[in-house]
């Protein structure tokens, strides 16, 4: 396979800029691999596809805001910094992206706030737009990272043209998101509603939940037409022993387990045992699934609609197969099913 594979025309006006106005209301395609159909459902009829016993792995990463604006000492340019990941939490050292990235160099300082309470110096240079920043802030660490919080906007994808609105900052959260450090949520995720959640518990559906904090590496484009030279930023991965044991268990029943998101899909191919079981993890991944791939745990995920030439685009092929897959997109286009995060979404058993 190769990136040209994975190339199609998509409507712009396809791109959802909000999401449905209940969370489970969106639109679900329902791809069935080994009889080859295609059907056209509302998310909330998830629940017909699963039995009691079966298994949902979520990813409950928390989205934190990470979009901040300051202003460059002297010249008080406005510059976006995007926090990537916390490097060293006594130094306060963050890796981040800043925007317009020519005019911000090693010794400059940023100034944050209308009272310019929070201050960083850059410090390292670590790609064309990377910077590492250290934060100048007065006060304990909890202080610090709740000054990060109340000055931080929730970061909507990029292609999301429109001005970030309160109601993001809960619209872009899955109701289970529990450990604070992604900077985009588990998409797949956001189409759950508390109500739906409570039905599937009561029908029997087990949940195993894992922690993988998204960056923006799984959005970088992939550049290169041979995909084994494509190279995944490492995200920070958590699978405890709950979480195998239920999936385990599962697998031995042979019962249906679901990865919710292809986060949770990479979470559970980073940490394979040698006879094919889920094993309990802390630590890093830059697993980058595309065609062909022998999944090991999950037999049906939900994901969304994606971007072409996407890592994720690629995962679902490699899941459902290529045919198939670039099959739904076509209909899922002449249907008019929106696409990317907040859109509708694909369950594929």
């Amino acid at each position: 396979m190769k990136l040209s594979n994975f190339s199609f025309e998509l409507p712009k006006e396809l791109l959802a800029e909000y999401p449905s106005e209940d969370r489970d209301e969106a639109r679900l395609m329902v791809l069935n691999r080994k009889e080859q159909t295609i059907e056209h459902k509302l998310f909330k009829d998830v629940i017909d596809y699963f039995d009691e016993g079966d298994v949902m792995v979520l990813n409950n990463t928390k989205v934190f805001p990470a979009r901040l604006f300051g202003n460059k000492e002297k010249t008080g340019a406005r510059i976006e910094v995007f926090l990537l990941r916390e490097l060293n939490e006594e130094q306060r050292l963050w890796d981040v992206l800043v925007d317009p990235a020519r005019k911000i160099r090693i010794g400059n300082k940023l100034y944050f706030g209308s009272d310019e309470s929070l201050v960083a110096e850059v410090i390292d240079n670590t790609t064309s737009r990377g910077r590492t920043l250290r934060f100048l802030y007065d006060g304990s660490y909890e202080e610090f990272r709740g000054k990060l919080n109340e000055l931080g906007e929730t970061p909507l994808p990029k292609y999301i043209k429109r001005d970030v609105e309160p109601e993001d900052e809960e619209r872009y959260q899955t109701i289970y998101a529990k450990s604070e450090g992604a900077v985009a949520a588990p998409t797949a995720g956001l189409h759950f509603s508390r109500h739906l959640l409570k039905r599937l518990e009561i029908k029997g559906i087990d949940f195993a939940e894992l922690t993988l904090h998204v960056g923006l590496g799984t959005f970088n484009p992939v550049e290169v037409e041979d995909l084994s030279k494509h190279k995944m930023d490492s995200e920070e991965l958590f699978i405890d022993a709950k979480a195998a044991s239920i999936v385990n268990n599962a697998k031995k029943e042979k019962r249906r387990i679901c990865a919710i998101g292809t986060t949770a899909m990479r979470g559970l191919e980073s940490s394979v045992s040698s006879n094919h079981m889920l094993n309990p993890y802390e630590g890093w991944t830059n697993k980058f699934i595309f065609p062909p791939y022998d999944f090991s745990i999950a037999n049906c995920m939900i994901t969304n609609f994606h971007t072409p030439k996407s890592t994720l685009l690629m995962m679902i092929s490699a899941f459902a197969g290529h045919d198939f897959v670039m099959k739904a997109y076509k209909e899922a286009i002449k249907e008019e099913y929106k696409f990317y995060s907040y859109g509708d979404a694909m369950l594929i058993i």
